[in-house]
């Protein structure tokens, strides 16, 4: 089942000084069709009250929400799908577990192992990283920078490839000109002084 996909993936963090559930209202309200809620610090009780106050928000706005990781919350909440990050996770036990209508995206850190995930015919979509230096996901995987997009070419892809890990607003032309599918964005959005601003400025960027 071929799933829609955005081109822009907005990623919550956690953050002292606002909340996940500001985050995704702020993306919102900006224009922002695909969030992804990504907290690693809460029980799952936690996690179920946040992810419903986000859902009810995506729903107002009609944006897909997609949860990180924990895809064993996806039958208690209103959400659209996950995002699994680990490398060695049994896609094939999760997609049987989600069903088929939900959608299932995963990472992958070099060229083999997005191959692989392709050739699988599970997930919907592979966030491909990291492209520079981030601290919201700190990693030891090489840095692929323009020239790893690139290489993409190589390959027979027709998966849809997010570009992820360290964009800034002005990396966002290059990398689509590579001919990746998308970019996701956590960091400089959150990070920036006008984050609702800057969703629209890397909209305008990728539309």
């Amino acid at each position: 089942m071929k799933k829609y996909i955005s081109k822009f993936h907005y990623l919550t963090q956690d953050l002292p000084y606002r909340s996940h559930i500001e985050q995704g209202r702020i993306a919102c309200e900006a224009g922002a069709n695909w969030i992804q809620y990504r907290c690693m610090t809460k029980s799952d009780e936690a996690l179920l009250a946040e992810i419903n106050e986000i859902a009810a928000i995506c729903d107002d706005w009609g944006a897909t929400l997609i949860l990180a990781n924990h895809y064993h919350l996806l039958g208690d909440v209103d959400a659209q799908g996950v995002h699994i990050e680990d490398l060695d996770a049994d896609f094939a036990a999760i997609r049987e577990a989600i069903g088929d209508d939900k959608t299932l995206g995963a990472s992958a850190y070099n060229l083999d192992t997005l191959q692989r995930l392709q050739d699988a015919g599970i997930v919907d979509y592979v966030g491909y990283g990291p492209f520079a230096h981030t601290d919201t996901r700190p990693n030891n995987k090489p840095l692929l920078g323009y020239n790893g997009y690139w290489e993409l070419e190589r390959l027979p892809i027709n998966i849809p490839v997010i570009a992820v890990g360290g964009i800034q607003l002005a990396d966002v032309e290059p990398l689509l000109k590579t001919g990746v599918y998308g970019i996701a964005v956590s960091g400089t959005v959150n990070l920036s002084q006008d984050p609702g601003g800057m969703i629209k400025e890397i909209y305008r960027k990728i539309y």
